[in-house]
């Protein structure tokens, strides 16, 4: 007998070392998180990059659970064993039945470093996500909507909010008792159960085509402002807005060394607390021009050839929904996501409405793509500057996300990937590689030397992707994972969602590409 408790002792301790080895670096990312870091991380969608750093760190936490929930079992711990299988899928899942004996202490011990974030941490993260620098392009959707721009501000904060909701819903389902138990971890999973038993995985490629279209078009839209904005900071330099453009990625390619971003992330709190102070330093120039407002411009009255693309630039600067199931799983309080969730939503559609409706009051028709662009001369160059810097410390994010995606995608040994594995020994990476991540970010340089429209692309971007990932699949997983269980009510929502949603994606999609076509062709003649 002590010969097998010495073994079983010996085998818990080195699988316990091997885990806890493997969760060092989600400890570091715990560690920003806390340090409210992490939060800022998620911008625009980057969001991406912080899921994958607290979904790696739920999942070794769950693969803890199980050793711990088997070998407990195993030690003939009676029925109790049995009925406590699926405890690891609930929150705090610890087995209270075993919580007492030696060997549930040594794992308690190790579960329990597990970097759990509070409500108001996750709500900063949401509040990163959705209240970015892309704001900026919000007076611009006001120019061409009006009094309709403003109510699809509001509209877009409601459903993303309640899409963000039941997509939550569709992570769990009832246990034998009747208590919800969590069974997917991630957007990709929630695709993959819509899609079984006949395509078990088409719905993650779904998935992932989408985040990776997002991903890259976020890292266009960064090399698009950067050139924008330095050459409306210095007209007078004879430097083209290519040319700045080119100047930026320049400096941009040191990203394709990235390994992790822990490097980067530390700059990412002091980055967004910039953008505040931009924020308000345009809304005070705006209210020092209150007497001069043009009230009499904001009509309702719609462009019917560019308002689409301002829902489309609307919805971008509303999504969040792809990282929502790895931060609800990293609450220390899951049954708070859901006011988190209503607060972070209201807050970002009264500050988004109001600064839309003060900037746009203040210049009216004069109104340009970027906001600041109409900011005089003076204080341009140094909002702008402040703004660039911005765009370029937050492009790692994304891209790194949009190269960890692709790597696992296509370059990963061992998943039935069509690309050999871009890694060496000790994870080094190989010289084609990195020559791919180069050819990336020059993909990224060259679509913004041949479509440097900021709100076109942004609205493209929104519409393909935005609307796809915060509207239609949301509401399409919620009726066919738990439309059994749905009231009469829900399901008109989700209905009702689906075809709106279906209707302005489609229609911004098309006026976006007309528009992305004509300035081509413009630029092309020139």
């Amino acid at each position: 007998m002590a010969t097998l408790i010495r073994s079983k002792l010996s085998n818990k301790l080195s699988n316990a070392a091997t885990t806890v080895s493997n969760k060092s670096q989600a400890k570091v990312s715990g560690m920003f998180a806390r340090m409210g870091f992490q939060a800022a991380t998620n911008e625009e969608a980057v969001g991406f990059v912080a899921c994958d750093d607290l979904d790696y760190d739920h999942r070794q936490g769950m693969q803890m659970d199980i050793l711990t929930t088997d070998e407990m079992g195993g030690e003939g711990s009676g029925g109790a064993g049995g009925l406590d299988g699926d405890s690891h899928y609930q929150r705090g899942g610890t087995d209270p039945a075993n919580s007492d004996s030696k060997d549930g202490g040594l794992a308690n011990e190790l579960t329990e470093v597990k970097p759990k974030i509070t409500t108001w941490e996750a709500g900063w993260n949401v509040t990163n996500a959705i209240q970015g620098m892309f704001v900026l392009g919000l007076p611009y959707a006001i120019l061409h909507g009006g009094y309709l721009g403003l109510f699809l501000i509001i509209f877009a904060a409601v459903v993303c909010c309640y899409t963000g909701k039941i997509l939550i819903a569709c992570l769990y389902e009832e246990n034998e008792d009747g208590q919800l138990v969590r069974v997917r971890e991630s957007y990709v999973d929630i695709a993959n159960a819509c899609c079984a038993p006949r395509f078990p995985n088409i719905g993650g490629h779904i998935v992932n085509v989408a985040q990776i279209i997002e991903l890259v078009m976020t890292c266009i839209l960064y090399v698009v402002v950067s050139g924008n904005l330095m050459y409306n900071s210095f007209p007078n330099m004879p430097i083209s807005q290519k040319s700045w453009a080119i100047i930026a990625t320049v400096a941009l390619l040191p990203c394709a060394f990235l390994k992790n971003l822990k490097a980067v992330s530390k700059f990412s709190l002091l980055c967004t607390m910039a953008h505040f102070v931009i924020n308000v330093l345009v809304i005070a120039y705006c209210l020092s021009r209150a007497r001069h407002w043009a009230w009499d411009k904001v009509k309702f009255y719609i462009d019917v050839k560019k308002f689409p693309i301002s829902i489309g630039i609307i919805v971008f600067s509303y999504t969040s929904q792809i990282f929502l199931p790895s931060l609800e799983g990293n609450m220390s309080k899951p049954s708070e996501f859901h006011c988190m969730m209503n607060w972070t939503h209201i807050a970002a559609c009264i500050l988004k409405g109001l600064f839309a409706l003060v900037a746009y009051l203040t210049w009216a028709d004069t109104t340009k793509e970027v906001i600041t662009d109409n900011l005089p001369s003076t204080i341009r160059a140094v909002v702008n500057l402040f703004l660039v810097a911005k765009a370029l410390l937050s492009y790692p994010l994304p891209f790194f996300a949009a190269v960890e995606v692709f790597e696992k995608s296509f370059f990963n040994e061992g998943e039935h990937t069509m690309f050999p594995n871009c890694y060496g020994i000790n994870r080094r990476l190989k010289s084609w590689g990195l020559s791919l991540r180069c050819l990336l970010v020059v993909f990224t340089l060259l679509m913004a030397i041949y479509v440097p429209h900021f709100a076109l692309l942004m609205g493209l971007t929104g519409s393909l992707t935005g609307a796809g990932l915060c509207f239609l699949l949301p509401s399409l997983f919620h009726l066919r994972l738990l439309w059994r269980k749905l009231l009469w009510h829900h399901v008109f929502f989700d209905v009702a969602i689906f075809v709106i949603g279906g209707i302005c994606s489609i229609s911004g999609f098309i006026h976006s590409t007309e528009g992305l076509i004509e300035a081509y062709q413009y630029n092309i003649e020139e």
